[in-house]
């Protein structure tokens, strides 16, 4: 028998399925893009939280986030899938292992 949720589980378990249904509804009515703007919005406000938590490196690393994937986009519009491909296979496992919603 497994024991009952403690509140601070039971609010990261009630915020997991929020995330998967505001995801669901975002697919639904816009398909992928609707995804992606989704996950950009929970970005934002994430990273909006730590900087005024004091964390202020959660802006230059969502900007290496962002040139990084830039540059893979653009490798690949240029014939060179090797980058794209290396950035989608870690994604996949880091996902794969924390992301809480799986």
């Amino acid at each position: 028998m497994t024991r009952p949720l403690n509140s601070i589980e039971r609010s990261i378990q009630g915020r997991n399925e929020w995330l998967r249904e505001e995801e669901r509804r975002s697919v639904e009515s816009r398909g992928e893009l609707g995804r992606m703007e989704f996950w950009l919005r929970i970005t934002r406000s994430q990273i909006l939280k730590d900087v005024k938590a004091g964390r202020s490196d959660a802006i230059p690393g969502f900007t290496q986030v962002c040139r990084l994937f830039g540059l893979a986009i653009g490798k690949r519009a240029g014939g060179d899938d090797r980058l794209w491909n290396h950035l989608m296979q870690y994604a996949e496992q880091v996902l794969q292992q924390h992301d809480p919603r799986h």
